[in-house]
């Protein structure tokens, strides 16, 4: 099989902003993707949610561009954009027709320049308000949506920069002064701390003009400080479980383990076992609980990717009506184990390679994901042209070093177990931890 290649190139400007551009003309489209080296992993004891409320932050406005205009006229050009925020870093990202690619450059270098100049304490206070709703939304009125903070607090240590999520504390937030959010934007949000990657129907050189004019003369961050120490061992030492009561209908048993961080060659097999036990309606966990013992309503598998300490494999199955959750996690756990001892078999390994060599073909032809990678691998490995070893390394993976890593990863003493009860089956007693450690 022909493997594709992303040709690119790689530079940086005199104040340190790297710049990588990929040429692809087979639709009149063009993306921009920004990464800021500068995530929830950044940020210190009392100061949380602050990367995060960036991403809001950076859309009200700069010198040239009022309180939400950027999006408006992103939209107004036939545009799309967006920011997210994860432990390692913030993105920032348009998808424009290709004659508007400059338009993208020039909005991205006013905030990146000016954005302080329209910082003002009711543009803080209102993001500030915007981000706490946010947070009542998505986790603490949102059925589970405790989970990943509570899996994060027993997955990684108190004060680990991985222990608390990006959304942060709202006490922080509440607590945040102007003059600390202008310092942070000071300190993060530099040519020197960013990567630009630029990918679509370009020309090169005229992209190259565009960023040295709009970018070349913003001055870089002197004070960049440096990361803690992240280093963890692989396993918890000891099976933990918290059992919450919750508002919800139906019981749900999440699990999570401790994975090795990106860029492990064991965590491309682990992505492959978590598509073998839950990568759709043929996977093991769906064929076992959903469809043949008829215990589970739905099932999930998947990593999420950390570049320090120790990446995440988390895990869910909610229970049907009237099924006890043990019953659930027994059975769930019984499959995890069995992977874990027993060789997957060629075919199934195959499948698993065939949905990731079909999602990843499918994100190399867009161009918004192709520049996200690029940065991506820039920002968090010094080294772009890592896009291109990707598939290479998913495919390289055997049956025995699938066992391997499964045998790692899944072990009871690298196991966290949430399991989540309807209130009124559990007489309103709060949520109880235990843990063998």
């Amino acid at each position: 099989m022909a493997i594709p290649h992303v040709s690119f190139t790689d530079e940086r400007l005199d104040n340190g902003l790297r710049l990588v551009i990929a040429e692809d003309h087979l639709a009149p489209v063009a993306a921009v993707n920004i990464w800021y080296n500068v995530g929830s992993r950044h940020e210190v004891a009392g100061k949380t949610g602050f990367a995060h409320l960036f991403e809001h932050v950076m859309f009200q406005g700069s010198r040239n561009v009022g309180k939400a205009e950027h999006i408006a006229i992103v939209q107004a050009a036939g545009g799309v954009m967006n920011g997210t925020t994860w432990f390692d870093r913030t993105n920032y990202f348009e998808t424009m027709p290709s004659h508007q690619l400059e338009l993208a450059l020039w909005l991205e270098a006013d905030r990146m320049g000016t954005l302080l100049e329209a910082l003002s304490q009711d543009n803080l206070d209102n993001q500030r308000e915007v981000v706490k709703n946010e947070k009542r939304w998505s986790y603490d009125n949102q059925p589970y949506g405790s989970f990943f903070e509570r899996l994060l607090a027993q997955l990684y240590p108190p004060g680990h920069p991985y222990s608390h999520p990006t959304i942060g504390s709202m006490e922080d937030l509440d607590a945040a002064s102007l003059e600390d959010v202008q310092s942070f934007f000071r300190t993060y949000y530099a040519p020197n701390n960013a990567v630009m990657a630029v990918v679509g129907d370009i020309d090169r050189e005229q992209v190259r003009a565009w960023v040295r004019h709009y970018f070349g003369l913003l001055a870089p961050s002197s004070d960049i400080p440096p990361l803690p120490d992240m280093s963890l061992p692989l396993t918890l030492g000891g099976m933990r479980r918290e059992t919450v009561p919750d508002r919800v209908e139906l019981a749900r048993v999440h699990v999570g383990y401790r994975a090795p961080v990106l860029g492990d060659q064991r965590l491309y097999a682990l992505e492959l076992a978590s598509r073998i036990l839950a990568g759709g309606k043929g996977s093991r966990l769906h064929r076992r609980l959903v469809r043949t013992d008829r215990i589970a309503q739905d099932v999930a598998m998947f990593p999420l990717g950390c570049a320090g300490g120790a990446s995440i494999l988390a895990g869910m199955a909610t229970v049907r009506p009237g099924i006890d959750p043990a019953a659930v996690e027994a059975t769930l756990l019984a499959e995890i184990e069995r992977l874990r001892v027993e060789p997957v078999t060629q075919d199934e390994l195959d499948r698993a390679k065939a949905l990731m060599e079909t999602a990843m073909l499918a994100d190399l032809q867009r161009v918004e994901s192709l520049a996200d990678s690029l940065a991506m691998w820039a920002t968090l490995f010094d080294d772009p042209g890592l896009v291109n070893e990707q598939l290479e390394r998913y495919l390289a993976v055997d049956t025995e070093a699938l066992q391997a890593a499964a045998a790692e990863a899944f072990d009871r003493d690298n196991l966290v177990v949430l399991t989540y009860v309807p209130e009124s089956s559990a007489g309103g007693v709060e949520a109880v931890e235990e843990a063998d450690r």
